[in-house]
């Protein structure tokens, strides 16, 4: 470990929300580890991270793949010795098509990264935290306002987020006797290169195509750094970040 500076991992760090969420933790001064199957994305990131690039890690990872999440804990523990926080960030969303036209492939894939993916890489965090010392660590998982209410023609995904509210509230369980804390985040269009289609018009539960307000996805990474920077004695376990005037809270 470098000094007093704690150690996080976010996977799915080349774009997005992992992107913002590993900026905000590299300029707030910790550590980072970069996680995610595309490496040029990656060391964009960390480009992009300017004066505190010397903090990154690029660690290109298959979050679906148990033997590459070992290895990505392994070289974490290689070369900072410990893990303070993990962001399980990576996902996928499927294809946007009737539920009964999806195929078991296009299901399976986003179980594969959105579920099992946050799942192998909640235990690796759990085989590090519980043995370092100090002893104890934080996880945030990446939900969704998914996990409250889904869009149409969103089955995996949905799914898959309603999942990870399961896996949070277990993991926070289930790591109360090791000093381990976990939350999850639940965000609602934060502007990236997957909402860019919301300023075209995404279907709404009536059929209708409509256009939705975003946010800067900067806030989402803010967000992110506030839930980290907790001691571990305290805990946000679920949070909501949306963009203001989203049709979220309503009927439709």
């Amino acid at each position: 470990m470098s000094g007093l500076r704690k150690v996080a991992m976010v996977t799915g760090a080349g774009t997005g929300i992992g992107k913002s969420a590993a900026l905000a933790l590299l300029e707030e001064g910790y550590s980072v580890v970069l996680a995610g199957r595309r490496v040029e994305a990656l060391e964009m990131t960390v480009k992009e991270a300017g004066p505190f690039k010397s903090q990154a890690v690029v660690v290109p990872t298959d979050v679906s793949e148990p033997a590459s999440v070992r290895s990505l804990f392994a070289k974490t523990k290689e070369i900072f010795g410990r893990l303070d926080i993990l962001f399980n960030n990576a996902g996928i969303s499927g294809p946007s098509v009737p539920l009964e036209d999806l195929t078991y492939e296009q299901w399976k894939s986003v179980v594969d990264v959105n579920l099992t993916g946050t799942f192998l890489c909640t235990q690796e965090a759990f085989k590090l935290m519980k043995s370092q010392i100090p002893r104890g660590g934080r996880i945030i998982n990446n939900g969704s306002i998914s996990a409250h209410v889904p869009r149409p023609n969103s089955a995996p995904y949905t799914a898959t987020k309603h999942a990870i509210t399961g896996l949070t509230k277990a993991t926070a369980l289930d790591g109360r006797q090791y000093n381990i804390a976990c939350g999850q985040i639940d965000i609602g269009n934060a502007e990236t290169d997957l909402t860019a289609q919301m300023k075209e018009g995404v279907m709404q539960a009536s059929g209708i195509i409509a256009v939705e307000p975003t946010m800067d996805v900067k806030q989402v990474g803010r967000a992110v750094v506030y839930m980290a920077s907790l001691p571990l004695e305290a805990n946000v376990q679920f949070m909501t970040i949306m963009a203001t005037k989203m049709p979220f809270i309503g009927r439709g």
